[in-house]
């Protein structure tokens, strides 16, 4: 086995938060209304298949190991779009794929439809954290459509060491521990976070017995080799296109499953990743063919972050983190200055084992306040008469 290819696509519903966040709640007076539209497009599951391809193509690096959660990219980049107007809206919606008023209906959707049972436990959480400096004034109108459609927490906090700490907390909380801490401090022209939490552990339909692990040889991409505990099994669905091969695995209950692709001998990650569209990995994912698969899974655990801001402005949306251009008016005002997106931090956590999987993943979208730029060709004025 020569090399490995996982996009992971997280999904999950909201559970109860534990713990004590020290920021003001302004959940109560903002609850969520159930009378809002959930209809979406029949092949709107195409469309975020396309945005997560899209995402790891851009997000991938030849040297590196990448792992993603389009999912929970897509959750809050949506719940920020809701606060954007003009271009800054129109390139977040040509990225995302869709206007924000069927992202908000599929979303919403998506989170009720989602199945939970003994052996699988899914989550999926929102949040939206903002500054009390009075410089800072929030529209209620985007904090009640982040309510209704996304069940977003809202906290107003002081934004110092404190609401760090909270921020972190409520990550914790969300992600049932694996990403622990996604701030180490907030910039002091910061105004707003929206964060999107997911984790994902469940067992695997069939558990892999002690026999059916043995030490095998791994191959990287650059060639070197190394020992790994390989996990064999017999399977039932194939994949395969003309530059891959792969499997699913399924959990308990049947209604989640695990799906890897093995690119073709002679074919680097790097080519097969350019290969990739939407269309046709969903297409492939949904018409396996049932047969006999002998399959070899590695045990492994992996963590990963990055910083998203160029790869989203390089996928089409350059405007939203431009500090003179961006319009995020229907968001809130700050009176020292214009606001946009300053950073989108991500990251991930995934672990496969003989028994099944735990993963987890966290966006983080920072909104900063910032004063207009001086105008480049300056104004004389001279007090010489």
């Amino acid at each position: 086995m020569k090399k490995l290819i996982c996009l992971l696509i997280l999904t999950a519903i909201t559970l109860s938060s534990c713990g004590t966040i020290g920021a003001a709640s302004l959940s109560e007076g903002i609850t969520p209304r159930d009378s809002v539209d959930t209809a979406a497009p029949d092949d709107f599951s195409t469309v975020i298949a396309d945005f997560g391809v899209r995402l790891f193509k851009e997000s991938f690096e030849a040297d590196k190991n990448t792992l993603i959660s389009p999912l929970s990219v897509l959750s809050a980049l949506a719940m920020s779009a809701n606060g954007a107007n003009g271009e800054t809206l129109a390139q977040m919606e040509s990225v995302l794929g869709a206007d924000t008023a069927a992202l908000n209906s599929y979303v919403k959707a998506y989170m009720n439809a989602l199945p939970t049972g003994e052996k699988y436990k899914l989550s999926l959480a929102n949040s939206i954290w903002f500054t009390d400096d009075e410089r800072f004034t929030v529209s209620e109108d985007f904090l009640q459509t982040n309510a209704d459609y996304y069940r977003a927490d809202i906290y107003k906090a002081p934004f110092n060491s404190k609401t760090c700490d909270d921020i972190n907390s409520w990550v914790k909380q969300k992600t049932d521990g694996m990403i622990r801490e996604v701030l180490k401090e907030i910039p002091v022209d910061a105004v707003m976070y929206l964060i999107n939490a997911l984790a994902f552990e469940a067992e695997w339909q069939e558990i892999y017995e002690k026999h059916q692990v043995r030490d095998a040889k791994f191959t990287a991409e650059d060639g070197t080799e190394r020992t790994v505990d390989m996990m064999y099994s017999s399977e039932s669905h194939y994949l395969e296109d003309e530059r891959a091969t792969g499997f699913i695995k399924h959990y308990s209950g049947g209604k989640y499953a695990f799906a890897a692709l093995l690119p073709n001998e002679g074919v680097s990650l790097e080519e097969y990743t350019a290969s990739l569209d939407g269309e046709k990995l969903y297409k492939m994912l949904c018409e396996p063919e049932y047969c006999a698969v002998e399959a070899g899974l590695p045990k492994f655990e992996f963590e990963y972050d990055c910083e998203m801001s160029d790869v989203l402005a390089t996928m089409g949306m350059p405007e939203a983190f431009d500090p003179m251009r961006a319009d995020f008016t229907r968001l809130g005002a700050s009176t020292h200055g214009n606001i946009f997106i300053s950073r989108v931090i991500h990251k991930t956590y995934i672990s496969v084992g003989e028994r099944g999987t735990k993963a987890g993943a966290v966006t983080v979208i920072e909104m900063k306040d910032s004063a207009a730029a001086m105008p480049l060709e300056p104004k004389y004025v001279t007090l010489d008469r």
